[in-house]
């Protein structure tokens, strides 16, 4: 088994989206969501994303302090549309697996 990456000190936060009762309004919302996504990927500021199990919301793994977060997810078109809440859980990554250790800060 190989030993995880340590390097101590990249400010994360774990994003729990939570739907509102709309669940057409969320269907109807999902491609701008997904462009969101999308651009935040491309902008190097989100690690994963997906659907929670049952479907209530999601689960998304940003890079950035509470304030850059809170500041990107206010973008998010469900959390915009009032559509869906978030619950922004910051956390300082501390060890990753090897595919992720570059991404944390010395």
């Amino acid at each position: 088994m190989s030993e995880p990456f340590v390097r101590p000190g990249t400010s994360m936060c774990v994003v729990s989206l939570t739907y509102g009762d709309d669940l057409d309004a969320i269907d109807a919302a999902m491609a701008a969501h997904v462009d969101w996504l999308s651009d935040a990927y491309a902008n190097g500021l989100l690690l994963a994303s997906g659907r929670k199990q049952p479907l209530t919301g999601g689960v998304i793994i940003a890079i950035g302090s509470r304030a850059e977060v809170e500041t990107l997810v206010a973008r998010d078109p469900f959390v915009a549309g009032g559509l869906a809440t978030a619950d922004i859980m910051p956390f300082t990554a501390s060890m990753a697996a090897l595919p992720l250790a570059d991404l944390l800060s010395s």
